[in-house]
């Protein structure tokens, strides 16, 4: 077995402090078409930060990269290029010249200034203007952070805008961890690593266990990262907490421990646990280390996955005669099949919404990422390639990362967006298999 909706079109109850704008409709409907029919078309924006530190750094500029990526990456802006700008020095709390931005059919514009404050922080005030109905954004606060991070400012702001203009959370500031992988096929050395959702600041996590890692999963609130230690002879899980920055292993289980993946509540994990040629799910609950049992077949069951109110289970078993995607209860009753599509199925993973469940299927020689309802129905596959697993959702559960891997080549991580319309790789420079998306960061 390989271990390998439509877009809201009305604004945010609750829109960012930094963009709330006045009362009246903004143009949202601007956002054309749905996720199912993928014809949406993106939004004109300018961007446009400036500023720069006491080394007279250009702070600014960096910052609008940033946020000109974040947005441009999602498929639901386009932002206009600065060398077009008419108006190019603006007052963060002065309306613009409409007639400058009109001209250059820009719909928004984003301004801001980027500065240290009195605490040392790099700190970005930003606003967002309506052009086509001339409405200003009111002042709020601007986001703050340590100069070592000041990218987060960035990403903060793009998860501010996106809200803002399409109604759901952004997930520009998150993180990913991923396996990293070197040497040659068959001998690679697999590290556990983590970065910016974008590919930025890469780093390699020391962690327990011998062996190579694989499988890694990001606790419910982004603070402890579950992976596994694979050796010749066993397979253990453990939990690394990021703010230690060390890996315990999980209790003393009789077998060889894999696929974990974290409650919603943070409160249990959820694992397969293998003893010859059987391999049942297991749920331990990490307060005091009690685990339960939760199948008996004697067939292969593994890749749990939590229902977003964790009261149910999706997991793969081959208990049918070839591996496929399963339902039960988070106490282990009810279990029942959703997949009869043809192919085999593998690594379901439920969506921080819940209302859909992201897959892996093998067919006619070539794997595929797609989605389904969680009853089964629906089935869409969203991108196929030689050899592509290992989904993970965003936390606004409208993108999926996952892993592909070309013939004879080293695997690299991809994101598609939901409806399959916007697919591309995520920048990191070396193999990466295995993604794991975190939660928005506080």
């Amino acid at each position: 077995m390989s271990r390998r909706t439509i877009l809201s079109l009305v604004p945010a109850a609750g829109a960012a402090a930094v963009l709330a704008g006045p009362t009246g409709a903004w143009a949202q409907d601007e956002l054309e078409g749905t996720v199912r029919q993928a014809n949406v078309k993106p939004l004109a924006i300018a961007i446009m930060i400036t500023g720069t530190d006491p080394s007279g750094s250009n702070i600014g500029e960096q910052l609008t990269k940033v946020v000109i990526n974040d947005l441009q990456s999602s498929g639901y802006f386009a932002p206009i290029d600065p060398r077009a700008f008419i108006e190019t020095s603006l007052d963060v709390n002065s309306p613009p010249t409409w007639e400058n931005w009109t001209a250059i059919n820009a719909q928004f514009l984003v301004n801001g200034r980027a500065y240290i404050n009195d605490q040392g922080q790099v700190q970005a005030d930003v606003r967002l203007w309506d052009i086509y109905s001339q409405k200003e954004g009111s002042p709020g606060v601007g986001f703050a952070i340590t100069p070592e991070q000041w990218r987060r400012v960035a990403h903060k702001h793009a998860d501010a805008i996106y809200e803002r203009l399409t109604g759901e959370k952004g997930y520009f500031d998150t993180r990913i961890a991923f396996v990293a992988e070197s040497g040659k096929r068959g001998d690679r050395i697999k590290r556990l690593a983590m970065m910016d959702q974008d590919g930025a600041n890469p780093q390699y996590l020391a962690v327990e266990g011998s062996g190579k890692i694989i499988t890694p999963r990001f606790s419910a609130k982004g603070d402890e990262i579950a992976y596994m230690a694979l050796s010749a002879d066993s397979a253990r899980i453990f939990l690394y907490n990021l703010e230690r920055r060390r890996g315990e292993q999980v209790g003393q289980v009789k077998g060889m421990a894999f696929a974990p993946r974290y409650s919603p509540d943070g409160s249990k994990l959820a694992f397969s646990v293998s003893q010859g040629a059987n391999s049942d799910i297991y749920v331990m609950n990490l307060p005091n280390g009690s685990l339960r049992r939760l199948t008996s077949d004697p067939a292969i069951d593994t890749s749990p996955s939590f229902s977003a109110d964790g009261s149910r289970i999706a997991f793969t078993s081959d208990r049918g005669g070839s591996p496929q995607i399963y339902i039960m209860g988070a106490d282990g009753s009810g279990a029942r099949r959703i997949t009869f599509g043809g192919g085999l199925y593998s690594t379901p993973v439920f969506s921080p919404k819940g209302d859909l469940i992201a897959f892996t299927k093998q067919s006619k020689g070539r794997f595929s990422i797609g989605v389904m309802n969680p009853d089964g129905s629906g089935e869409r596959l969203l991108t196929s390639s030689y050899l592509e697993e290992g989904p993970t959702w965003a936390p606004n559960g409208r993108y999926i990362m996952f892993f592909r891997e070309p013939p004879g080549g080293m695997p690299s991580l991809w994101m598609v967006e939901v409806n399959g319309r916007i697919e591309r790789p995520v920048p990191y420079t070396g193999g990466a298999s295995d993604p794991a998306w975190s939660p928005l960061l506080p």
